[in-house]
C-alpha cells in the first residue's frame, strides 16, 4: 500500500517503475479470482511492479441482455476482499451508479468510473466524497484535455486522489484508436495516468452483441505506452480467455503476462 501513499504525496513517482492494475474481467468465483492474484503478485513482486488487484464485482453496461454480469454484489466485493486481504494488495473495482459508491468503498481501495460515465456529475461526486482514490477511465468521445472537468469534479468535492485511464477513442463504430499524446496531456492535469491495454483493443457493438478485440496487440499498446511515460497500466488478463465470462476478446492470457512485463520493466528502465 505504501506506493498509493508516495503516488498521491508530494514526492514524485515519475523515476519510479510503473504500477499495474490487472485482474480478470469480472468476479467468476473464488478459484479464478485467488489463482490470478497469486500468479500476478508473485510476479509484480519478482520484478519490482507495484500491483493493484483488479475484478469487477458487477458488469451493468454489457452490450446485449443475455450478457453474464457477475455472481452477485455481496458475495463478488467480499472475494475482492479477501484477496487484498490475503496478499496484502490493494484492490479496485468499478462502481456505475452514485449509490453504488459508499457500499463499494468499504470493500475497495481504489473506485474505478467507467469510460461511459465519466461525465456523470453525481457519480463523480459520490465516489470523491468516500475518500477512496478514484480512477477515471477517458470516454472513448473524449479529450485529454477536457478530462480536466471530471477531474475538477471530483478535487471541488474535497478529493484529491485521482488517476486518469487512457483506454482508446471511438474510430467509426467497431474499432478505437490509441492516442498517446493523451499520456502526457492528461499527466498536464497533475495526476498519475494510466493506459488501459486491454480495452483500448475492444472493437465494439458487434452484430452479435458480443465484444470482439485484438489480444495479439495488448503487447504493442503496453510497450508504447511505457515509452510514452505512462505511470501505470491496466491489464485484464485470465488463465483461458477463452472461456471468461466476460471480455474474453481482448484479455491477455495469463501464461503471456510474466514475459511481457520484463519487457516493460527494461523499456522503462531505457526511458526514464
Amino acid at each position: 500500500m505504501e506506493f498509493l501513499q508516495q503516488l498521491f504525496s508530494k514526492q514524485s513517482y515519475d523515476h519510479q517503475n510503473f504500477f499495474l492494475i490487472a485482474g480478470p474481467c469480472v468476479v467468476e468465483g473464488e478459484e479464478l479470482v485467488m489463482e490470478v492474484a497469486d500468479k500476478v503478485s508473485s510476479i509484480c513482486k519478482k520484478l519490482g511492479i507495484p500491483y493493484i488487484f483488479k475484478a469487477s464485482y458487477r458488469k451493468a453496461n454489457r452490450t446485449s441482455a443475455s450478457s453474464f454480469t457477475g455472481i452477485g454484489d455481496e458475495q463478488a466485493m467480499k472475494l475482492v476482499k479477501k484477496v487484498g486481504d490475503e496478499y496484502g494488495l490493494p484492490t479496485t473495482s468499478d462502481i456505475h451508479a452514485h449509490d453504488e459508491a459508499a457500499e463499494a468503498a468499504k470493500y475497495f481501495d481504489i473506485l474505478q468510473i467507467p469510460a461511459f460515465l465519466c461525465r456523470q456529475t453525481d457519480l463523480l461526486v459520490a465516489a470523491a466524497e468516500t475518500g477512496k482514490i478514484v480512477n477515471v477511465k477517458k470516454g472513448q468521445f473524449v479529450s485529454g484535455e477536457a478530462m480536466k472537468f471530471a477531474l475538477d469534479k471530483i478535487q471541488k468535492a474535497g478529493n484529491d486522489k485521482v488517476m486518469l485511464t487512457e483506454r482508446g477513442t471511438t474510430f467509426g463504430y467497431h474499432d478505437l484508436i490509441v492516442d498517446y499524446r493523451n499520456i502526457p496531456v492528461m499527466q498536464g492535469h497533475n495526476v498519475p495516468v494510466v493506459m488501459d491495454c486491454t480495452h483500448s483493443l475492444q472493437q465494439p457493438n458487434q452484430t452479435s452483441g458480443v465484444t470482439g478485440g485484438n489480444p495479439q496487440l495488448i503487447g504493442t499498446i503496453a510497450k508504447a505506452a511505457i515509452a510514452t511515460g505512462a505511470n501505470g497500466l491496466f491489464i485484464e488478463t485470465h488463465p483461458n480467455p477463452a472461456v471468461a465470462k466476460s471480455d474474453g476478446a481482448n484479455m491477455l492470457h495469463l501464461s503471456k503476462l510474466e514475459e511481457l512485463l520484463v519487457q516493460l520493466v527494461r523499456i522503462r528502465k531505457a526511458v526514464v
